[in-house]
């Protein structure tokens, strides 16, 4: 579990450093989002692949599953 959740991180930070900032008029967070897509793309991607990485393809969209949820949470101490 601790592996999974280092991993998680770490694509969280990649995909923060590799998406570029264009905030929107007044939006909060653009880089949180940006990943937020970019992680749905990402899943996307999988569910439409040809084949499955070698047994990996679930695990990693689980894994997109709750990267996504877990900047969610992040957003959601962030309201005012």
């Amino acid at each position: 579990m601790q592996k999974r959740l280092s991993g998680l991180f770490a694509l969280f930070a990649l995909l923060l450093a590799l998406t570029p900032a264009s905030p929107a008029a007044g939006e909060r967070h653009p880089q949180i989002r940006a990943a937020m897509r970019a992680l749905q793309n990402a899943k996307q991607h999988l569910e439409h692949a040809a084949h499955d990485f070698g047994g990996h393809r679930v695990e990693a969209m689980r894994a997109i599953d709750e990267a996504h949820h877990q900047l969610e949470v992040c957003l959601q101490y962030d309201k005012d």
